[in-house]
């Protein structure tokens, strides 16, 4: 997909494919909570960047953390996908949805913000983890008795071509998404402008502005796949929305607000004077580690306010209380020596921060 649109942008140019397993990939048994670990699903990839190995690393953007590794930026933000989550049924409850399962059904699914959320509008059903890629869990699903239905990220089920096997999308009222669901992150060197130029054609406005304002709310909270932290936002030609929320492992307390600003353009000079062209400018500070392109930086400080402010009321009506315990109730279920964390190795290791679920 990346690659594609940038051997269109630049017919001139090769680009190859190197795969990389993370360690996250390698850990299947456990639930991305309890493992303990923040950069699970990137370490190894920044620091295949770092190396010079490769020119850029495509990352689900939920898997980057808002805080990214010294000397790394997102270069790109493609165009967001469907955000919502999405529910396949095993074959046995095809008709149903996850309001008229049968009490005590089991729902897998690998994400605590997922849970908490659903926890709370369907208290009769029970949700445990489940791991693996996409091809490992569905077969658990459709072979076994384990579990009655999944609960995925719906982008991730379209990439695969199974859009015919969702027996229901959640819509932000049931249970809203994770930061950057969705959508695809380019991570590149800060240092390397070409690479940086290269990608500017990829970069999708509406969508790195959203993101922006909800990596800006994540960041402001402190949160990460230890915490249940989910956002919707919405975007018309000159408003943004963002709602965001905070829920208790349980799903028993929750806090969720919705704030808007208005996406108005730059005030502009009276006399017609003509500028110099305008290069991508790296701003990594003001906007979560996002590269500014072209015209996009005034949009992009409108939507960090936004989530700041809004993640700011959060917390003073006691998000940060919720986000603590969920913290510390994950951290009491880790053991004191955890075999699944990565190795060190690299400066990268020095500033891990949270890893969304996946």
């Amino acid at each position: 997909m990346v690659r594609d649109a940038l051997q269109k942008a630049h017919p001139h140019l090769k680009f190859d494919i190197i795969t990389m397993k993370t360690h996250g990939d390698k850990i299947l048994n456990v639930a991305l909570s309890k493992i303990g670990s923040k950069s699970l699903f990137t370490k190894e990839l920044e620091i295949a960047l770092e190396e010079k190995r490769v020119d850029i690393v495509v990352h689900s953007l939920k898997d980057l953390p808002t805080t990214l590794p010294e000397g790394m930026v997102i270069g790109a933000v493609c165009e967001r996908e469907d955000p919502r989550d999405a529910v396949i049924m095993h074959p046995k409850h095809l008709e149903a949805s996850l309001a008229t399962l049968p009490k005590g059904s089991v729902i897998g699914t690998s994400s605590v913000r997922r849970a908490a959320q659903l926890k709370r509008k369907f208290p009769d059903l029970v949700f445990e983890s489940v791991r693996g890629n996409l091809n490992t869990r569905l077969r658990k699903l459709e072979e076994g008795n384990t579990y009655d239905a999944l609960i995925l990220a719906a982008a991730g089920i379209m990439r695969m071509g199974w859009q015919h096997k969702i027996s229901q999308y959640l819509e932000e009222e049931t249970c809203m998404h994770a930061v950057g669901q969705g959508a695809l992150a380019v991570e590149c060197r800060e240092d390397d402008s070409g690479t940086v130029a290269l990608l500017s054609p990829l970069v999708h406005r509406d969508t790195t502005v959203a993101v922006i304002a909800e990596r800006a709310l994540m960041c402001t909270l402190e949160g990460g796949c230890s915490a249940p932290v989910a956002v919707h936002t919405k975007i018309t030609e000159d408003q943004l929305d963002l709602q965001g929320g905070v829920w208790s492992l349980d799903g028993s307390e929750e806090r969720r607000h919705t704030m808007s600003t208005p996406l108005a353009e730059p005030d502009s000079s009276s006399d017609p004077v003509e500028q110099p062209a305008k290069v991508a400018k790296v701003s990594t500070t003001p906007y979560t580690g996002v590269v500014s392109h072209q015209d996009l930086d005034h949009f992009m400080s409108q939507a960090y306010t936004l989530g700041v402010k809004l993640a700011k009321h959060l917390l003073s009506r006691g998000a940060d209380e919720i986000l603590k315990a969920a913290k510390e109730e994950n951290k009491a279920n880790l053991p004191s020596n955890n075999p699944n964390l990565p190795p060190s190795s690299s400066n990268l290791q020095k500033k891990e921060v949270e890893n969304n679920d996946s």
